[in-house]
């Protein structure tokens, strides 16, 4: 489990990376890679709890179950997690809907603040990123 954890948690970063990139020029995609910078911090913490999920929403719930409910993260992660994935549902399945340059930036902050705290709770993957 530690070599997958590890390679979510470069995925997370090189996603971030990507988004950062992408913010001014393409905020639906940016937004997109938001959502899967977070979604991959979080996949390298439950992969070194033995844990893996094969579905998103599974993710999803096992945010709010096993982080935020325990008291392990403060709400407003909950909140930025589920704010990323209504920004990638926008970003890839918006239809005439898309992200804006603002919320494509909050993204940013959001999927930072996450991935920030991963680090917190396992700060061996910061050597990895």
């Amino acid at each position: 489990m530690r070599d997958f954890a590890i390679s979510q948690w470069r995925r997370a970063h090189k996603s971030l990376a990507s988004a950062e990139s992408l913010v001014q020029t393409d905020p639906d995609s940016a937004a997109s890679r938001c959502y899967y910078a977070a979604f991959y911090a979080i996949t390298a913490l439950f992969s070194l709890r033995g844990q893996t999920f094969s579905k998103h929403s599974a993710v999803r719930a096992a945010v709010h179950r096993e982080l935020i409910l325990t008291g392990q993260w403060p709400q407003e992660l909950g909140q930025a997690y589920d704010f990323l994935l209504d920004m990638r549902e926008v970003g890839d399945y918006g239809g005439l809907e898309q992200v804006s340059r603002e919320d494509a930036e909050m993204a940013i902050q959001k999927a930072s603040f996450i991935i920030e705290a991963v680090s917190e709770i396992c700060p061996e993957l910061d050597e990895f990123a």
